[in-house]
């Protein structure tokens, strides 16, 4: 069955996220044929719209308004209904992101639509687009279908493959004029508390740190291996209680849930609340000096030392790699 899908395109710092890409190949399968339809919203964005096509969209739409260079989930939930209300989409597709979190379940309201959120995988059998997504912190998967009206979907980042991308594709761009009003917040300013470098959410590779770092200098080391690999610092429940570290780099039930190609975890004991934000992971490797914690059950690799000398051996080690690659 042809459908129409409509995707979010999210906007970050002025590129594209990668689960906007995630979310279009996920959309692909929803349409089963049929037309993706992509959505920019910002403030000066619609110079994006040929990566949307490079990676699938059959159409782009844009909503450009100095109300909507920061997100708001006043301005952000105008723009999409416009776009909603434009083209009649038989789906649309979110990325589960800090964002799509919260705008998705005000989008499901004001369309009386059910909402399948977080999904990991799907699939089209029987008829039906069948989604897979966690339960229980992610000891158990679940399949659900939408039988009737609307299917409405949020995809967890680094689980949907992308499409290949197409630099020849290309088609038709269409501004939505939309008067962005009455907004009960808006933002002013942004402080980071992170620094710069890759977004954690989307990372490739992860490096985390516990308890065991043992002070906000002990995760220089993680740091520095992060940087070789080209990934992301994250960090434990503990860590952060600790004030090692800010709780925007948290990875639990309680902070963000990442599944990044590979992550090492760094004297982390591996508690029930931290594995549910990291135990996906495709390959998960465990560095503690306690042969018997936790963290090595879910561990594809487990390497019992001293986090402080393991992991400048580890760095200098894929330093060494990468020369010879």
């Amino acid at each position: 069955m042809a459908r129409k899908v409509l995707v979010l395109g999210e906007v970050r710092d002025g590129g594209l996220r990668n689960v906007s890409f995630e979310a279009i190949a996920a959309a692909n399968v929803i349409a089963e044929g049929g037309e993706v339809v992509a959505l920019i919203v910002g403030d000066g964005v619609a110079h994006l719209a040929d990566q949307l096509f490079h990676y699938g969209a059959n159409r782009v739409l844009t909503v450009d308004s100095a109300n909507l260079k920061n997100y708001t989930p006043d301005g952000y939930s105008q723009a999409v209904m416009a776009a909603v209300d434009a083209e009649k989409p038989e789906g649309i597709v979110f990325g589960h992101t800090a964002l799509g979190k919260d705008l998705s379940p005000k989008i499901a309201s004001k369309l009386n639509s059910g909402l399948i959120s977080d999904a990991t995988a799907l699939e089209v059998a029987g008829g039906n687009v069948v989604f897979t997504r966690p339960i229980y912190s992610g000891k158990a998967f679940e399949k659900k279908i939408v039988t009737d009206g609307l299917i409405f979907a949020t995809v967890r980042p680094n689980n949907i493959a992308p499409l290949a991308a197409d630099t020849s594709r290309t088609g038709e761009v269409t501004p939505l004029n939309v008067e962005i009003k009455d907004l009960r917040t808006i933002v002013k300013e942004i402080v980071r508390k992170t620094t710069e470098g890759v977004d954690l959410s989307e990372a490739k590779v992860v490096i985390a740190g516990g308890r065991g770092v043992k002070s906000e200098d002990g995760f220089n080391p993680l740091k520095e291996l992060a940087d070789v690999l080209g990934g992301a610092v994250g960090a434990s429940r503990g860590a952060c209680d600790a004030e090692y570290c800010d709780y925007s780099l948290q990875i639990g039930q309680t902070g963000k849930v990442v599944t990044p190609d590979l992550y090492i975890a760094c004297g982390i004991s591996g508690a029930i609340q931290h594995l549910a934000g990291m135990s996906n992971s495709k390959v998960i490797v465990a560095i503690n000096k306690d042969p018997e914690a936790n963290i090595f059950k879910v561990a594809d690799y487990g390497i019992v030392g001293d986090l402080f000398e393991v992991v400048p051996l580890l760095t200098e080690e894929f330093k060494k790699l990468k020369v010879n690659a």
